[in-house]
């Protein structure tokens, strides 16, 4: 098939280059200049491991081209996958000013019997929009595709995801034989709804998960008051078929999904005459949790942080990305901040993408994590990056100054390890439990 991808953030360059490497031809495009240019360079405009590889195999066998909106002189194909950014409206839940755009765009350049497969994240309700507003007699077929790319493991979600979701109208066999054959080389379970439920399962997705990141840090929290250990908890519920996957207790979710897609959900249901104070709860629980390491260290020193030397390994809302949008670290930063601490961080890859975001002078930047807590009092683990929980331990205890506090916000190191090694170590659900021995952590030890 020929394909165009409309929109090359994460979604669409990761949907790009895949859909090159199993054999269509993709021509991708993108109103950011500056980012087409980047790719046209052959470089990838943000960190996604192994991402690079893919965009320089694909465009070396000559299966994806990058083409600014101007250059195309010929036709965008079978498909045109659109993955444009879809941010927090000012008015409504969801901008969706890029979407129009792109379908706008795909009316005036397609052939008719080209088929729109929605990748971007929209209301439940948008596709039927589009279709009654926008595509009505123009002989377009529509399709609602969402995504559920991971960021730092994007590549192995494309290839094998948990699920491929498809929606198209009733009847409308050509719109998903299209976007059938889009997916076609790779091996998931499909399941083929309306259009409206699929957007809405994207939504209930989202908002499953947090509300289970939100539930084991309530169980944390609990765990603190009651001297029990939420890694065996944790660990217990994941054996249990019946409440899915272990979960870990920390400082909070983040990123450009999660947040974004809870508050959208607030306002659609809002919009629907539904209330949701469930939600809501998430939400609120998720705003607390990443605030957990200031309160900690400011009680640790006596209830002020002015002058305590804090270093903070972590920026990136997870591992495996450059991205720092709406990160748990970033208020923890800036909360030590406005609170008098001197505050010195290290990420593998989001300084870069932090600096962009903080005040001036509210922070100092460290090469290494040896380097950031360097004659620190205080450590907060808020990103569980390799290089961060594998560091050298030993040497980073030498190197810091009493009573060498760490709040290990990922639960990442094991809490028996850390204290042999001479650090005074408080995780999230561990207080009271970690001079037992019995918390191995989910990362790797520190010896």
């Amino acid at each position: 098939m020929k394909i165009t991808v409309i929109g090359l953030g994460h979604v669409g360059v990761v949907a790009a280059a895949g859909l090159a490497l199993i054999g269509h031809e993709v021509l991708a495009t993108d109103v950011d200049q500056e980012r087409l240019d980047v790719l046209k360079a052959g470089k990838c405009p943000f960190y996604e491991p192994g991402l690079a590889d893919w965009l320089d195999s694909a465009c070396r066998q000559e299966d994806l081209r990058f083409l600014s909106a101007g250059e195309f002189r010929e036709s965008p194909g079978d498909v045109a996958l659109v993955a444009v950014g879809t941010p927090p409206g000012y008015v409504t839940p969801v901008d969706l000013r890029g979407v129009n755009s792109a379908i706008s765009w795909v009316k005036d350049t397609a052939p008719r019997d080209l088929v729109v497969v929605m990748k971007s994240t929209v209301p439940p309700g948008t596709g039927l929009d589009i279709l009654r507003r926008e595509l009505a007699g123009t002989g377009i077929g529509y399709a609602a595709s969402p995504e559920f790319l991971r960021q730092g493991q994007a590549l192995n979600d494309w290839q094998r995801p948990d699920r491929i979701v498809i929606g198209v109208a009733p009847g409308d066999g050509r719109s998903l034989d299209a976007a059938s054959r889009m997916y076609a080389g790779i091996d998931a379970p499909v399941l083929v709804t309306d259009i409206t439920s699929a957007e809405m399962i994207k939504y209930a997705s989202n908002a499953f998960l947090a509300a289970r990141i939100s539930f084991i840090n309530e169980i944390a929290a609990l765990c603190d008051s009651l001297g029990a250990s939420i890694d065996d908890v944790s660990e217990a519920l994941a054996l249990d078929s019946r409440t899915g996957a272990r979960i870990h207790a920390g400082v909070g979710y983040g990123g450009s999904c999660l947040p974004k897609d809870m508050g959208a959900l607030e306002v659609i249901a809002g919009n629907a005459g539904a209330d949701l104070p469930l939600l809501r709860t998430v939400a609120a629980v998720n705003g607390r949790q990443r605030l957990l390491p200031v309160r900690a260290v400011r009680e640790r020193f006596g209830g002020s942080l002015r002058g305590v030397r804090v270093g903070l390994l972590g920026l990136a809302f997870k591992p495996g990305t450059d991205d720092v949008r709406d990160a748990p670290a970033l208020d923890i930063l800036c909360a030590l901040w406005s609170e008098g601490a001197e505050v010195a961080a290290y990420d593998p890859r989001a300084m870069e993408s932090a600096c962009r975001q903080l005040p001036d002078g509210s922070i100092r930047f460290a090469p290494d994590a040896l380097s950031a807590s360097a004659n620190a009092q205080a450590l907060v683990i808020a990103t569980e990056w390799d290089e961060i929980v594998n560091a050298d331990w030993p040497a980073i205890a030498r190197g810091m100054a009493l009573p060498r506090y760490v709040f290990d916000g990922r639960n990442a190191l094991g809490p028996f390890e850390m204290g042999k090694l001479g650090f005074e170590y408080r995780g999230v659900g561990r207080y009271s439990s970690m001079s037992a021995g019995f918390c191995g952590g989910h990362g790797s030890s520190v010896d």
